[in-house]
């Protein structure tokens, strides 16, 4: 276990931050890998369900796009964007189809340069692939055209989500990050000497 290990805890506190209220903590911020039936159902309630939009695919990619930006130091990746992103998806149906759409931007660019969708090609074609869709310089913006719409969606959403988060905010010398309480006296001590 590194100094650096991200929980569910650390997600439902970086949902917190984002204002996301999640009933039952930690425990609700499990993936649905329910069958079927369950997503015939809830179509059927719900024409507009984010579960039809947001699936397996879209996961994995936020999974690999938190594996290039996070730090080195950071480890249990995968939980914690399965938990925070799962978080996401239920309290925002309307964001949950904004997100799957980004992540479809992305496929859309890497098939035209490497035939494939952004999860099948390797790390470093990933890491590649990103810094030509100008991702890296694109200004954060929900209705900009694709580069604009990754950046906002998949990178700044991962990174605000580690950064709001306690382990997050002790990576960077944060002691007290912003929807994480901490109470006035974290605020009257010096910061730690590191």
């Amino acid at each position: 276990m590194t100094d650096y290990e991200l929980t569910r805890r650390d997600a439902l506190k970086a949902l917190g931050a984002a204002g996301v209220t999640v009933a039952g903590g930690a425990a609700a911020l499990a993936w649905d890998e329910s069958g079927e039936n369950d997503a015939t159902e809830a179509s059927e309630d719900n024409a507009t369900s984010s579960e039809s939009e947001f699936g397996d695919h879209e996961r994995e990619t936020y999974r690999a796009i938190a594996a290039i930006v996070y730090p080195s130091e950071v480890a249990g990746i995968e939980e914690f964007v399965d938990s925070y992103v799962a978080g996401r998806v239920e309290a925002d149906p309307e964001r949950a189809e904004d997100m799957a759409a980004a992540v479809a931007d992305l496929d859309t660019y890497t098939r035209e340069w490497e035939d494939s969708n952004f999860v099948a090609v390797d790390a470093a074609t990933q890491e590649e692939t990103l810094r030509g869709m100008g991702v890296k310089v694109a200004d954060p913006n929900p209705h900009g055209d694709p580069r604009h719409r990754v950046r906002y969606y998949l990178v700044n959403d991962l990174l605000f989500a580690l950064y709001s988060s306690p382990t997050g905010g002790e990576l960077v010398g944060i002691e007290n990050p912003q929807g994480y309480p901490g109470g006035t006296s974290s605020y009257q001590q010096p910061p730690n000497d590191r």
